[in-house]
């Protein structure tokens, strides 16, 4: 039997003394993922979203200290929702624990009739000001955030300050919503299984994503012209922050490997789309190889990117700490095989490997090479890779999104009927 449509399910389901279910959704800044998702959940007839941002870098141009250059995102951040940007006593302009500090978060809980908390990450001083005051105010709260028990090293010593601060922490805390399987491994160990759980997926906006790269199969040879690739020779694409923990230098030595003695009936590409911290690094290992096949092509906003998965056959993310890699869902939209390391927090949800792409270990070089070959030694299986990758991330989209979050719901308005 067929599911409900997550707003049919809630607008069949009792609404509180008459009203919409009134939720305030703190995180940090406007971020382009979340924006769309915001604007559906906003859009459900029994649901009144309200959201405060500690921030408001993204939304005009700044350093992204990943990309190392100026951002302006070209994708509405703001549209379709209601928002407010919280007031602050310091703001430098970054993203760090103490920086910005926001005022006003009890008052605009105190007074604003809500019937839950939904919170975005738990790593600043404001986060913790809403957990606060969420719990001073009887009000359920809700826990969205990306760590897993993988994403970075964690000493004994830390791991033991960590345990303590959950805790404390699960005393306020209703309902975790996890983003992946690692990420609920991290919740189980850190806050018990006690703690309802509602999925909540990492998904990006596949109707975008799915018709841009539609739109952008027809202008794949116009591409290819502009940056003088060879018809008929298969692309390998790197799509993201050049950050030294994304390795992808790791990549570059890779393919450098595989064609020293290449197997495969043509040499392909090697497409490096992104800026930051690693570029000299990148840049002066490709001089070194006098290998032409490789090319950096910068920064490329949201918008632009649709072209560069289509015209790849591949897409690789080497990471060797990602907490998620929402990267892997927008190639995934335009149908493409991917290859990431088991470092990368989306590989148990999204990568299965010799399915939809291969999975290998963090910094080996070989069996990155090795991955590779087996992918491209044959375009048709290639092609089929990238049929099931479409095929897995339809199933991982804003609908199981807004189900996880209505379960939430549900769970809070029947735990209040009890009471």
């Amino acid at each position: 039997m067929p599911s409900r449509h997550p707003a049919t399910a809630l607008r069949d389901q009792p609404s509180l003394e008459g009203r919409p279910f009134r939720i305030a959704y703190f995180v940090s800044h406007p971020i382009q993922y979340q924006a769309p998702l915001l604007r559906q959940i906003a859009a459900l007839p029994g649901v009144a979203l309200k959201v405060f941002f500690f921030s408001d870098i993204s939304v005009r141009s700044y350093i992204d200290k990943g990309f190392g250059v100026a951002v302006k995102w070209d994708v509405p951040l703001l549209d379709g929702y209601d928002s407010e940007f919280l007031p602050t006593i310091r703001n430098r302009g970054q993203l760090a624990f103490a920086d910005p500090i926001c005022t006003g978060i009890y008052e605009k809980l105190e007074t604003g009739n809500f019937d839950a908390v939904w919170l975005h990450g738990y790593h600043t001083l404001n986060h913790l000001h809403v957990l606060w005051a969420a719990k001073r105010l009887n009000i359920p709260l809700l826990m969205r955030a990306e760590p897993t028990l993988i994403d970075r090293p964690r000493t004994r010593t830390k791991k033991f300050a960590k345990s303590y601060f959950f805790r404390l922490l699960r005393h306020a805390i209703t309902a975790v919503m996890p983003i992946s399987e690692l990420n609920k491994e991290y919740w189980n160990t850190y806050l018990g299984t006690e703690i309802p759980q509602f999925p909540m997926p990492y998904a990006v906006d596949n109707q975008f994503f799915q018709g841009k790269s539609l739109q952008a199969e027809a202008t794949v040879d116009q591409l290819r012209e502009e940056l003088d690739l060879t018809p008929g020779r298969p692309v390998i694409l790197y799509c993201s922050k050049l950050q030294t923990r994304k390795r992808c230098i790791d990549l570059v030595n890779a393919y450098l490997l595989l064609c020293s003695d290449l197997k495969l009936p043509a040499k392909p590409y090697l497409l490096i789309v992104g800026d930051g911290e690693e570029r000299g690094q990148v840049e002066a290992r490709i001089q070194e190889s006098k290998d032409l096949d490789i090319r950096m092509l910068g920064f490329r906003n949201q918008s632009e990117l649709p072209r560069y998965f289509s015209l790849s056959d591949v897409f690789v993310l080497p990471s060797v700490s990602e907490p998620f890699g929402l990267i892997v869902n927008e190639v995934m939209n335009a149908a493409r095989a991917v290859i990431v390391t088991e470092e990368v927090g989306c590989q148990k949800d999204l990568v299965r490997d010799r399915w939809n792409g291969m999975v290998v270990p963090a910094q080996n070089i070989a069996a990155l090479a090795n991955a590779l070959q087996y992918v491209l030694e044959d375009p048709e299986r290639c092609k089929e890779m990238g049929r099931r990758s479409l095929e897995r991330i339809r199933e991982f989209s804003f609908d199981q999104d807004i189900e996880g979050l209505l379960a939430a719901i549900t769970h809070i308005q029947q735990t209040r009927k009890i009471a």
